[in-house]
């Protein structure tokens, strides 16, 4: 039996692929359905000008649902559940990447760093067209004004009960290929990548981090410290003591809450630091802007050095939740996905 003190990962060669894929999928759209809108409070955020429309992320969520409604907050969710192929092919690049990069270094961070790098790449040159016609959904209503595209009214559109629920997505894609051709859809393809291969590659470092994973934690905190006294601990200290939450939790506490607690700080620290190549991408993607250099320099003329922090509370509110969903949902996926053999080798 492994020794209770360590979290020891589950990598790649230790998983049922069937069993991975098939659970994936629905953890995957699960995640994805729970935290939509804030991504698209997020992006009305990013690309409105100043606070022309909403002063902050509660206020875009009180007027959105007042003047558009709970399906209004689902604007382009349809279509953005094609990102159940790139989520399926970012878990297996980022695993396998892993598998290849241990043959040249035990180092955890390096496998994590490399692998999330690559996994970032793979997903987001599928993901980019999606998210490109997805953004431009999730500007209409208040925020259509913003954009160059605008999706016909649903009446117009509707012969059959097919034809209403995915004519708008239809709509906007022959506008954008009939504007910008093939290109168009992967417009904002260099600042996607400058966005998330950078946050991925400082997501799983810091997750691993973060929990200390592989690694023994003290025994000095007895049975007298029990696991809600440990969660409180990490309220007050996770971000003093960033070097490992293992080390702060006593012995019984179950390893899924130190992966609960360590998903949601790696998130909010990578959003943080690449948030503000996201307000440049929302930017590019959604007004057809070409250039980086110039975008990122008329968004400091005209708003200043906080319009990097545009959607910040939504990102960071949205990247938590997904991460908390993603370690619970993923640590859970891979344990029901472990082969038979190896089910009693670890330690939950």
């Amino acid at each position: 039996m492994q020794q209770k003190g360590a979290i020891k990962i589950i990598e790649w060669e230790d998983l049922d692929k069937r069993k991975f894929y098939s659970l994936g999928v629905f953890m995957t759209l699960t995640t994805r359905a729970t935290v939509y809108p804030a991504s698209l409070i997020r992006t009305r955020l990013q690309v409105q000008k100043g606070k022309a429309l909403y002063s902050g992320t509660f206020d875009a969520f009180c007027k959105i649902l007042r003047a558009e409604g709970a399906r209004g907050l689902y604007r382009g969710f349809m279509v953005s559940t094609l990102t159940l192929i790139s989520g399926q092919a970012y878990i297996t690049t980022y695993e396998l990447v892993r598998l290849h990069v241990s043959q040249y270094s035990p180092s955890n961070t390096v496998k994590s760093v490399v692998a999330g790098g690559a996994a970032s790449l793979v997903a987001q040159t599928i993901t980019v067209p999606i998210d490109v016609v997805s953004q431009q959904l999730m500007m209409q209503g208040q925020g259509e004004h913003l954009t160059r595209f605008k999706a016909k009214p649903k009446m117009m559109l509707a012969t059959t009960k097919r034809r209403l629920i995915f004519g708008q997505s239809r709509d906007i894609t022959v506008q954008i290929f009939a504007a910008d051709g093939f290109k168009g859809f992967y417009r904002g393809y260099v600042a996607s990548l400058l966005t998330y291969i950078p946050n991925s590659a400082l997501w799983w470092p810091f997750y691993h981090l973060y929990t200390g994973k592989s690694t023994p934690r003290l025994t000095c905190l007895t049975k007298t410290h029990k696991c809600a006294q440990f969660f409180v601990l990490c309220i007050l200290f996770c971000f003093c003591f960033p070097e490992q939450l293992s080390l702060l939790a006593p012995s019984e506490c179950p390893h899924l809450i130190l992966q609960a607690l360590a998903g949601p700080m790696a998130a909010a620290t990578a959003s943080t630091i690449t948030n503000p190549m996201d307000v440049v991408r929302a930017r590019v993607q959604v007004e057809g802007r070409s250039s980086l250099r110039e975008t990122f320099k008329q968004l400091l003329a005209e708003e200043g050095v906080w319009a990097m922090t545009k959607g910040l509370s939504a990102r960071i509110i949205s990247s938590m939740h997904t991460s908390v969903l993603i370690v619970v949902g993923y640590e859970t996926l891979k344990r029901l996905s472990l082969r038979d053999d190896l089910v009693d080798s670890r330690h939950w």
